[in-house]
């Protein structure tokens, strides 16, 4: 039993990384995130294997990056069948499909805390120019600003990445129940 529970816990880790680099790089995308910082091209090189061939099927619509979009729900479907095979559950399409789709929300809510979080303690300890640091400001600034608006920063201590926290927080488990990030 130990060694089903480490193997659930090890598939669940390994779909939840790979779907969060595809859920950046929709992210990236629809941030217009400067292409040539070397956290855009990882995300790149680890997604176009199979978004490239997507993309010629699968036009976008927009801004939105369609075929990407069509490949994080795939991820999160398999990675469903993947947990309900290995824990020996029974399941049917509809199920699947509808937890994937919870799981792509999920997993979304925690891209965007863990980029906040990123930001934060990049903030405190980055000395000068650090592309990573630009490119989590290019996608989070977009959320931050209006809440800036309303509450400036005060004595020099920005609280909109602590609010942005505590409201995503909010809504996760408004939407999915009880359990933090």
């Amino acid at each position: 039993m130990a060694s089903q529970s480490a193997f659930v816990f090890l598939v669940d880790i390994l779909f939840n990384l790979y779907l969060m680099v595809v859920i950046l790089r929709i992210w990236l995308q629809l941030a217009r995130a400067d292409f040539y910082n070397p956290l855009c091209q990882f995300v790149v090189k680890a997604t176009h294997p199979v978004v490239g061939p997507l993309r010629r099927a699968i036009p976008p619509i927009g801004r939105l990056d369609t075929a990407t979009l069509v490949f994080a729900f795939a991820i999160a479907c398999i990675k469903v069948v993947s947990l309900a095979l290995l824990m020996g559950v029974n399941f049917d399409v509809v199920a699947v499909l509808f937890s994937g789709a919870i799981t792509l929300v999920k997993e979304t809510f925690s891209v965007v805390f863990y980029v906040l979080i990123l930001r934060a303690i990049l903030s405190w300890i980055s000395q000068g120019y650090n592309p990573i640091e630009m490119v989590m400001g290019q996608l989070t600034e977009p959320m931050l600003s209006p809440i800036r608006k309303v509450i400036p920063p005060m004595g020099g201590l920005d609280l909109s990445i602590l609010i942005l926290i505590i409201a995503l927080q909010f809504f996760k488990i408004l939407l999915f129940g009880g359990t933090m990030f």
